[in-house]
C-alpha cells in the first residue's frame, strides 16, 4: 500500500489512512492512505471504475468508509460531520447551477444556504461575480451562460462559504481549450491564496500542469505517487523520431542504424513507419545524444527532413501503471 505522504499530516488539510469501501460484495476502496498538505493540489487519476468517485464522496461525507479514518482539516467526519461540511466546497463533473435563475440568484440562495447575513451574502455574491468576470452576466439567466461561464458559476457557488478545502470532479470536462485555460487559471489563484484542492479529472495534460503531487488508482489501491515529475521519470520509453523526404533517405538511415556498434547514439531503432517516412530511435533527447546522432546522419550523407524528441508524460505513466489508455 502506497501513502501519497509528501508532508506530515500534521500539516495535512486531506489525510485519509487505511480507507475501505464495498459495494454488494464488490471492493471498490481497497486500503488506500492519501495525505495533501494545506496550500497544494493532489490530483487523483485512475481508469474508469477505479474508485476515484468513491473516494471522493467518502472524504466529503457523502458516504462513510466500511474501515478507516479521515481527517478534513483536522476535522473528523466520523465524529463531526457538520463542521466537515463547513469546511470544504464541492464541484462536481455536472453543475449544480440552477438555469432559471440568474448568475447572482445562484451566489444568492447559496449565500442564504450558508446562513449568511443577508447583506453580506450579497457582497459576497458580486464579488465573486467580478472575481470570476461574471459581472456583465451577472443578472442573466444561467441557462443562456456558455459551458465556461456556467463551470466558472459552478465554482464560484463552491466558494460562497469560504472553503479551505475544495473538491473538483473532473471541473473542465466538455470545456474548449481556452475555457480549461481560464478555469486553470483560477484554480492557481485559489491554491497561492491558501487552497487546498483535490482534484480527479479526465484530462492527464490537466493534473501535469495543475498538481503539486499525483496519486494514481487503480483496482482499489494506489499503485503510485509523486510529483508529476517523479512519477515521469520512472517511465522507460523516451525517443527520437526522425522524418524523411524519402523512401530511400528511410532505407538508408534504417540500414545506418541497424548496422550502427552498440552503444553508438541511435543504435537501437525501435519503429518504422514506411508510409510516414519516419524512423523512431531509442534515445533521451540530450543535446550530447542528438549531437552524436546527427553527426551519424551527416557523416553517412542521409538527410533528414525533421527531427522530434519525445520524453514520457502523464499519458505514459498511465498506461505503464494501469494497462489502460485514457483516464
Amino acid at each position: 500500500m502506497i501513502s501519497t505522504t509528501g508532508a506530515s499530516a500534521a500539516v495535512a488539510a486531506i489525510s485519509a489512512r487505511g480507507l475501505r469501501k464495498s459495494f454488494g460484495g464488490k471492493t471498490v476502496l481497497d486500503g488506500i492512505d492519501l495525505t495533501v498538505p494545506r496550500g497544494t493540489i493532489l490530483a487523483l487519476l485512475g481508469p474508469n471504475g477505479a474508485g476515484k468517485t468513491t473516494a471522493v464522496h467518502l472524504l466529503t461525507t457523502y458516504l462513510r468508509p466500511d474501515a478507516g479514518e479521515i481527517r478534513i482539516a483536522g476535522r473528523d467526519p466520523a465524529e463531526n460531520p457538520q463542521s466537515v461540511r463547513r469546511a470544504i466546497g464541492v464541484t462536481g463533473q455536472f453543475s449544480a447551477v440552477d438555469g432559471y435563475l440568474t448568475g447572482r440568484e445562484n451566489l444568492i440562495l447559496m449565500a442564504d444556504l450558508h446562513l449568511l447575513p443577508k447583506e453580506a451574502g450579497r457582497r459576497r455574491a458580486a464579488e465573486l461575480l467580478e472575481r470570476f468576470e461574471l459581472t456583465e452576466s451577472g443578472d442573466k439567466p444561467a441557462s443562456t451562460y456558455s459551458g465556461g461561464m456556467k463551470r466558472k458559476l459552478d465554482l464560484a457557488m463552491t466558494l460562497v462559504g469560504d472553503p479551505k478545502v475544495i473538491f473538483l470532479d473532473e471541473p473542465t470536462t466538455g470545456l474548449d481549450p481556452r475555457s480549461r485555460r481560464t478555469m486553470w487559471d483560477i484554480i492557481r489563484g485559489l491554491v497561492a491564496e491558501g487552497t487546498t484542492i483535490l482534484l480527479t479529472t479526465q484530462y492527464l495534460d490537466e493534473a501535469d500542469q495543475l498538481a503539486h503531487r499525483v496519486a494514481v488508482l487503480d483496482g482499489g489501491r494506489i499503485v503510485a505517487e509523486g510529483t508529476p515529475a517523479e512519477l515521469k521519470a520512472r517511465i522507460p520509453g523516451g525517443h527520437i523520431e526522425l522524418a524523411f523526404a524519402d523512401r530511400d533517405e528511410l532505407d538508408a538511415a534504417a540500414q545506418l542504424f541497424a548496422a550502427a556498434p552498440q552503444g553508438s547514439a541511435g543504435a537501437c531503432p525501435t519503429s518504422r513507419d514506411d508510409e510516414a517516412l519516419t524512423l523512431q530511435l531509442a534515445g533521451d533527447g540530450r543535446v550530447s545524444t542528438l549531437r552524436a546522432l546527427l553527426r551519424q546522419l551527416d557523416d553517412a550523407s542521409v538527410e533528414v527532413e525533421a527531427l522530434t524528441v519525445h520524453t514520457p508524460d502523464l499519458d505514459d505513466v498511465f498506461f505503464a501503471l494501469t494497462g489502460k489508455k485514457g483516464a
